[in-house]
């Protein structure tokens, strides 16, 4: 394996962990809180969460799968910038996901505005990380198979609804501040 892709594999592999793990220890640790993470998203809006969610994860994998698989890293280009710039994506997807449950869970214990500024940067960076993606899927060249973008491309916009949508901004306006 090519040091780019390992350094992006190992970054996946860390920050996904990372997002797993705290999302694990929260629920687990704070079972009590686990309705609460719902914040005031009607019922009625619970179900496109929960499909949205499965859609995300799975267009998470194909997104990922055409980055590890599709790309070459030494060729690759997105505009003025080459694979690296998907290290960088990934980091600003990963890293504050890992975040957001703390952060909320600590919000339902103790509120407080610095703590909603928080919770509401880190679903913003995640938002703009997964837009970022997107716009990078859509601009890499060499272009890669036309149905591996497309399956890419399709994963990609599935995961930024889910993260740039739902999560950045319909969930803050429900939730209690």
């Amino acid at each position: 394996m090519d040091a780019p892709r390992a350094r992006l594999l190992a970054l996946n592999l860390a920050g996904g962990l990372a997002v797993l793990g705290s999302y694990a220890h929260g629920l687990t640790s704070n079972p009590e809180l686990r309705a609460s993470l719902w914040g005031g998203v009607p019922e009625s809006l619970r179900p496109l969460y929960t499909a949205s969610m499965g859609l995300a994860t799975a267009g998470y994998f194909a997104f990922s799968f055409f980055v590890f698989f599709r790309l070459d890293p030494a060729r690759t280009r997105v505009g003025r910038f080459g694979f690296d710039l998907f290290h960088a994506l990934y980091a600003l997807i990963l890293l504050p996901s890992a975040l957001w449950l703390p952060l909320t869970a600590w919000m339902l214990e103790a509120p407080s505005g610095a703590l909603w500024l928080a919770i509401r940067g880190v679903l913003a960076l995640v938002g703009a990380g997964s837009l970022g993606l997107v716009l990078a899927l859509a601009c890499a060249r060499p272009a890669g198979g036309p149905v591996a973008r497309g399956m890419a491309l399709a994963g990609a916009l599935a995961f930024s609804f889910q993260t740039s949508l739902l999560d950045a901004l319909v969930w803050p306006a429900y939730f209690p501040r």
